[in-house]
């Protein structure tokens, strides 16, 4: 009896070692003897003990920095720009058999090709549309991943460092366009009274009442104001009526 127990006892160890447990976002790539025998997972599950090996993969998704990397662009500006990528493992097979280290080879596709498409673009383009620049950056990087069953999710640019000189250069650029936008402005505003002013005056001399009514106006706000002088508006068609008579009374004392 003792003999059984002291067989079977090494016998029950040996298979419980062969119980694996992956959390939710692990998966178990199993070899058996070498070979791909499948993917297990989440759980509790069993393998062969000496005979079955097991690589663990994490399915979440992943953010890697990517440093800042300086290159020129197609406009000749040397920039500085750093970045930050998210991909998550999507088949765990391809991922471990078709390359020998994934994290590694996203790292290096992300960095080449983030220095490829910035050398496409000007500076113009990079500062402006990021997010049109951010999706090719992704799209790249997920075509040269997708053999190695790895999914790009997101990329985004963070810092763009331009040159002192260059940044000086943008902000004479930016007050010239604010002070051009101000003097159309104050161009526009002026056409447009001048407009309504000219339309006034056509008024006014079709309608000589409406004159006269402006005059009228014209002396209620200067007598609500504190002045001492008040300066009298005297009718254009007096004045003319006025000097006409003198005229008149002049030429008929010369004539006597």
């Amino acid at each position: 009896m003792e003999a059984i127990f002291t067989v079977l006892i090494p016998v029950i160890i040996f298979l419980l070692t062969g119980f694996k447990i992956d959390r939710e976002y692990e998966r178990g790539v199993i070899f058996r003897l070498g070979r791909m025998n499948g993917i297990k997972g989440p759980g509790l599950y069993w393998t062969i003990p000496l005979v079955d090996q097991k690589a663990k993969i994490d399915i979440r998704t992943k953010t890697v920095d990517i440093k800042s990397q300086e290159t020129i662009t197609a406009d000749s500006v040397t920039v500085k720009v750093n970045a930050v990528l998210y991909y998550r493992i999507l088949d765990p097979d391809r991922a471990i058999n078709k390359i020998e280290d994934y994290e590694v080879a996203v790292y290096q596709a992300s960095m080449t090709t983030l220095r490829n498409v910035l050398g496409q673009n000007i500076l113009d383009d990079i500062l402006r549309n990021r997010d049109k620049i951010n999706v090719q950056i992704q799209e790249i990087v997920d075509e040269i991943s997708e053999p190695w069953g790895v999914v790009i999710e997101r990329v985004e640019m963070k810092d763009v460092e331009i040159p002192q000189s260059m940044q000086r250069a943008m902000a004479q650029e930016a007050e010239a366009v604010r002070e051009k936008r101000s003097r159309l402005i104050k161009a526009s505003a002026e056409k447009e009274a001048s407009l309504m002013l000219s339309e006034a005056s056509q008024q006014m001399s079709n309608n000589p009442i409406a004159l006269e009514l402006r005059r009228l106006q014209t002396l209620t706000e200067i007598g609500a104001e504190n002045n001492t002088t008040t300066v009298m508006l005297v009718p254009t068609e007096l004045i003319t009526l006025t000097k006409q008579m003198a005229d008149k009374l002049a030429k008929e004392s010369e004539d006597k």
